[in-house]
């Protein structure tokens, strides 16, 4: 029977003891209420409050917004009976409650109505008599309590639930420390211990009202996460100390704010501004760090993710890319870039794009399981991924999920010819990550449509540069503008767009490229950011250089022109029909490149060799 089941007077032991003698209580819940989100409307997190009872008592309860699920679905339900498997007490200034990190529903046991007559914990030596509850009410709020708090404003709502606890992982020179699921504005004396699971890189700013510098962590413990952010000075002290994978004690004064949801991909509606006096010392026990928590989406189901969603995956490392370099059209700056290819079980990969240091750094050898939490799902000519800035990567992580991938792949998945993403606006239904020949895409163009472009690999040697006075451009120079500047008078150039005169302009390629393969030969249009890598200078400086007034300077020049051919590269390409002269003409637009990797290249021919049957397609004649 579930009374029996039920560990009745746990809910007292749990506090009087600090919860280290109870384990995995069994109780039952009598009430689920919904709390409004912190954030107001637009995007903030929902949380569960839940009434427990061990029958002699009942006890207010939070949920951490990690085991949310276990509402959402409609597993828990007003009368189930419950197993607490991890949770930690707390007191929310008169009041006792729990925060659940993780239960589980013993569902043999049904829904009950309410076993026996609980009553309130903090009433049990002063006021003996149960706590009444009103229809719409809350389990441990008297009628005067409930009409008052219904008057209250959400701000003082907020304030009366600010914790001064008593939590049971404290240390002698921490003794009080705060749950992250616990922070908000309100709370002023607090300590966090919490794992560094993600450190950005130092950005720098610059505009009318000056510059500075910042970074971000994101912090982790069991109950939840949080970003955390320091600027300038505080910036400059607290960088050096934070470390991934290492767990702090961190405490105020530290400013909690509301989070700005374009910089987080974390599901709390604070975040953490470090201050001056901010205090961040390394744990001596490093041996209980929580882990990072993961909510995968396999690659096979990409396209039923909505685009611009932030989401985690896991895969099998297939392909990686050398280290390119794209300039922003809005700041004019140069990031580094490197695609990965992904595959999992759902026999389907993905192309995944890591920046700046991550790029740069990244040397995780083919084959290994990476775990991705935080990336932006895009909808370029197909599905594709890119980790964001507070995004973070795990090689080969000790978690379920990854032992049975590489138990997948090393059994079956490497015999696997995985599918990609179909780029569903390219003709004739080719893949985005799809290489083709150049006898292919001239066989294709008829398939060209007007409004759609489509997308492929081709790999090719330049084996001409179009040596034209239009091979670059004179651009403005304001930053992310790139329009075509007209020189009016000597030494003024004016910009129509920014309506301003500037002593030089600065050049930018559109430069003709002849490419070939095995099969034959086409021409590519090449942009800035894609020619520089061609040429190897810039087309500032190849102008300068053209215009020198001396001895060599055409020599020079044009071997330059002819240094730039001869090289082979992976081209991204983009094909579109478009009208020249009221006639129809295809143009081929290289929006990526890079130069070969000649260890995976040796890699796909020897799995192409694999895949050829010497028995049923044999080349040779017995």
């Amino acid at each position: 029977m579930a009374e029996q089941a039920i560990t009745q007077g746990a809910i007292r032991s749990i506090f009087e003891s600090s919860g280290s003698s109870v384990q995995n209580p069994v109780l039952q819940c009598v009430q689920i209420k919904t709390m409004d989100p912190k954030g107001g409307e637009g995007g903030g997190v929902q949380r569960f409050r839940v009434v427990l009872s061990d029958i002699r008592n009942f006890i207010q309860t939070m949920i951490a917004t990690s085991a949310n699920d276990i509402v959402l679905s409609g597993k828990l339900k007003k009368g189930s009976i419950v197993r607490l498997l991890k949770f930690n007490p707390q007191q929310v200034k008169e009041k006792k409650i729990l925060i659940l990190m993780d239960l589980e529903v013993l569902d043999h046991y049904g829904e009950h109505d309410k076993i026996g007559q609980p009553e309130a914990l903090e009433n049990v030596k002063s006021e003996p008599q149960p706590a009444a509850i009103s229809g719409d009410g809350f389990y441990g709020s008297r009628p005067e309590e409930q009409q008052q708090q219904q008057q209250q404003q959400a701000p003082q709502q907020q304030q009366r639930s600010l914790p001064v606890h008593q939590s049971n992982q404290g240390t002698s020179t921490h003794p009080h420390l705060y749950p992250i699921e616990s922070l908000s504005p309100y709370a002023h004396k607090w300590t966090i211990r919490a794992r560094c699971t993600h450190k950005s890189d130092i950005k720098t700013w610059h505009n009318q009202k000056g510059e500075g510098k910042l970074f971000s962590v994101n912090l982790l413990d069991d109950t939840g996460e949080i970003r955390g952010t320091g600027f300038n000075d505080v910036c400059e002290r607290l960088y050096p100390i934070f470390e991934e994978g290492v767990v702090y004690y961190i405490s105020a004064p530290c400013k909690v704010t509301l989070a700005k949801k374009q910089f987080s991909n974390l599901p709390n509606d604070y975040e953490l501004q470090f201050e001056r006096d901010t205090e961040v010392e390394k744990a001596e026990d490093q041996d209980n760090k929580p882990q990072i928590r993961y909510n995968f989406t396999k690659i096979g189901d990409l396209n039923n993710v909505e685009k611009d969603t932030t989401i985690d995956t896991i895969g099998v490392l297939k392909e990686v890319g050398e280290v390119s370099t794209i300039t922003s059209a809005k700041t004019n700056k140069d990031f580094s870039k490197r695609e990965l290819t992904l595959a999992d079980d759902s026999q389907t990969s993905v192309r995944l794009t890591v920046w700046g240091n991550s790029a740069q750094t990244f040397d995780a050898p083919l084959e290994s399981i990476i775990a991705f939490k935080g990336v932006k799902v895009s909808d370029f000519g197909g599905r594709s991924l890119s980790l964001l800035s507070s995004g973070s990567m795990t090689i080969d992580p000790d978690i379920d999920e990854a032992h049975k991938l590489r138990g997948w792949f090393n059994a079956t998945g490497q015999n696997v010819t995985f599918s990609t993403h179909q780029n569903l606006a390219s003709a004739g239904g080719g893949q985005r990550n799809e290489t083709k020949l150049i006898s292919q895409i001239t066989e294709d163009e008829n398939y060209l449509q007007m409004d759609t472009p489509s997308y492929f690999n081709l790999k090719a040697s330049v084996v001409f540069i179009r040596n034209s006075p239009t091979f670059a451009y004179p651009a403005c120079s304001t930053e992310g503008c790139n329009k075509k500047v007209i020189e009016e008078n000597s030494g003024e150039w004016w910009c129509e767009k920014c309506q301003k005169k500037w002593p030089e302009p600065l050049f930018r390629y559109v430069l003709g490229i002849n490419v070939s393969d095995h099969t034959g030969q086409m021409w590519l249009s090449c942009f800035d950011d894609t020619a520089r890598t061609i040429m190897g200078m810039s087309a500032n400086d190849l102008m300068k250089l053209k215009n020198d007034s001396e001895e060599n300077s055409t020599q020079n020049f044009n071997n330059v022109m002819q240094e730039g051919t001869c090289k082979t590269f992976n081209f991204r390409v983009k094909a579109k029909m478009e009208t020249y002269n009221d006639q129809p003409k295809p143009r081929y637009q290289v929006t990526g490149l890079n130069t070969l990797n000649y260890a995976q290249e040796a890699n796909k021919l020897a799995q192409l060799i694999k895949q050829y049957d010497m028995d049923s397609d044999s080349l040779f004649v017995s």
